[in-house]
């Protein structure tokens, strides 16, 4: 097992490199905090930069000269797939240290963990089916084909709020297109990546092509500035996303960033608004607020404003906030006491602002768990179009519901922010529903639904919401590169300084 037990009853890991668990190199840990109890429960090592060479070095031996290297794509497809099932033979366990680490309901982290292995199973079935290409040129004595290869050693960081399935939806694309990875995830939630990490092994993946280095700001340094490293992919917020694509374009390695949103759900005054209601009450309260397309921005017909927010006031009142791994609560505590602060100040400022608190914007008390980051479902009305609120990211359950009477204000408003991640429109006309997708600056639209993905359906943001792309044909091939081979095929010399008459 990567973890033992101190004698005051703290869980510590190391990190996970070439197959092995391994200390870090100097020796300095970091502890993670559980948050529905607001107290330590593991320690894991700050990753200094030699640890982060070890890790990179490990995966470049295990990419060029390893058996990864050699192993066949039918064969990297199947191991994926073993993979994806070891996950899945361990979702319940999973689950529980995800709980622990970043608070969001037992229930919903198992039902992530139980869909994870489908990501590995499609990118498994692609691995063998990457394909190049024969250019048709003009000269029939030569033929230029195409080779689609790997990038090498890629980089990933990811957040706490949905840990194991965002390294998963970097991770699988990339090793189906033969590279290997080291990841750091955030040092809120490392110890269920290291897991799967472990699990990667157990399914027969070599040692050296799933890397783990845990650590601070400072670990993710590291990672993305290592000449060897040729790719990052990075999910998180707005300006660490500006840092890592500044210091990847330094040494011009590419990135793949997802950076989060302040996605707008429309509501039409001929919605069935039962479902609508349903939307938003899932699309922001949902993980507490804590995803990337938290539908954060609500905006709701004139005609239909009252009714709609008065519904929607009374069931957020009636949330029950408790122990994440209890099957009655329907929201736990924020991930961390900064989020939560974060949440608080935010919400402060739009009041002092002018903004209507509806109900929430406090800590509740919870008497099993005093010290937890419990947060109350928040609602705010008359939020200014230009506040911190209506234009910035939360990552909480902080709803801003906003009037509007037409198409063209809704679509005016719902674009005016720096994010584009994912928009959600009601309605039952069929023709508004495609001019609105049309016209929303998000690079995913729901209509009638809220929340929804798939492996095999593109995700990613317009704008300041990121570059490229997860899921689908688009992810595999961001991990790969074109090779161009042209081969003269004919036995006359081609000699441009020979004379020809």
């Amino acid at each position: 097992m990567n973890e033992a037990t101190t004698h005051d009853g703290l869980r510590v890991y190391r990190h996970h490199i070439a197959g092995r668990d391994v200390a870090g190199s100097d020796g300095r840990t970091f502890a993670s905090i559980n948050p529905t109890t607001g107290a330590p429960w593991a320690v894991f090592p700050d990753g200094s930069a030699e640890d982060v060479d070890r890790a990179v070095a490990a995966a470049l031996a295990a990419w060029t000269s390893g058996p990864w290297a050699s192993l066949g794509p039918s064969k990297r497809g199947r191991l994926l797939m073993r993979w994806g099932d070891a996950i899945s033979e361990g979702a319940e366990r999973i689950a529980e240290l995800e709980v622990r680490q970043n608070g969001k309901l037992y229930r919903e982290m198992v039902a992530q963990l139980r869909v994870i292995p489908d990501w590995l199973y499609y990118y498994g079935g692609l691995a063998d089916k990457i394909e190049g290409r024969v250019i048709p040129l003009d000269r029939p004595s030569v033929l230029n084909y195409t080779r689609r290869e790997p990038l090498g050693v890629v980089g990933v960081i990811t957040p706490w709020n949905s840990p194991v399935f965002l390294t998963i939806l970097a991770c699988a694309p990339a090793l189906a297109a033969g590279n290997t990875v080291v990841v750091k995830p955030s040092e809120v939630t490392p110890a269920g990546v290291i897991e799967v990490a472990r699990l990667a092994e157990t399914a027969g993946i070599p040692a050296g092509v799933v890397n783990v280095v845990t650590g601070l700001g400072a670990t993710g340094k590291h990672l993305v500035e290592h000449a060897q490293v040729a790719k990052i992919s990075f999910t998180g917020g707005i300006e660490s996303g500006r840092k890592v694509a500044a210091a990847a374009g330094a040494r011009l390695a590419p990135c793949t960033l997802e950076l989060g949103g302040k996605s707008p759900n429309i509501v039409f005054d001929d919605a069935r608004l039962e479902a609508a209601e349903a939307g938003i009450f899932a699309g922001i309260f949902a993980a507490g607020g804590q995803t990337c397309v938290a539908g954060s921005r609500a905006y709701i017909h004139a005609t239909i404003f009252e009714d709609v927010v008065g519904r929607l006031v009374e069931r957020a009142r009636k949330i029950e906030l408790g122990d994440p791994m209890a099957p009655e609560t329907q929201m736990g505590p924020i991930a961390t006491s900064a989020q939560r602060a974060k949440n608080e100040s935010m919400v402060g400022r739009a009041l002092e602002q002018g903004a209507r608190l509806l109900c929430g914007g406090r800590r509740p008390a919870i008497r099993q768990f005093p010290n937890g980051f419990f947060f109350e479902p928040t609602i705010l009305s008359n939020v200014a179009h230009d506040s911190e609120l209506c234009q910035n990211e939360v990552f909480g359950p902080v709803l801003a519901v906003i009037p509007f009477h037409d198409e063209d204000e809704v679509i005016a408003r719902a674009n005016d922010t720096a994010y584009g991640l994912a928009a959600g429109v009601w309605t039952k006309d069929l023709s508004r529903a495609h001019r609105m997708a049309r016209a929303l600056a998000a690079g995913t639209v729901w209509v009638n639904m809220y929340r929804a993905m798939a492996f095999n359906s593109p995700f990613g943001g317009y704008k300041q919401s990121g570059i490229g792309r997860h899921n689908g044909l688009e992810a595999i091939d961001q991990y790969l590169q074109t090779k161009s081979v042209w081969c003269e095929l004919s036995d006359e010399v081609q000699d441009p300084f020979v004379l020809r008459t």
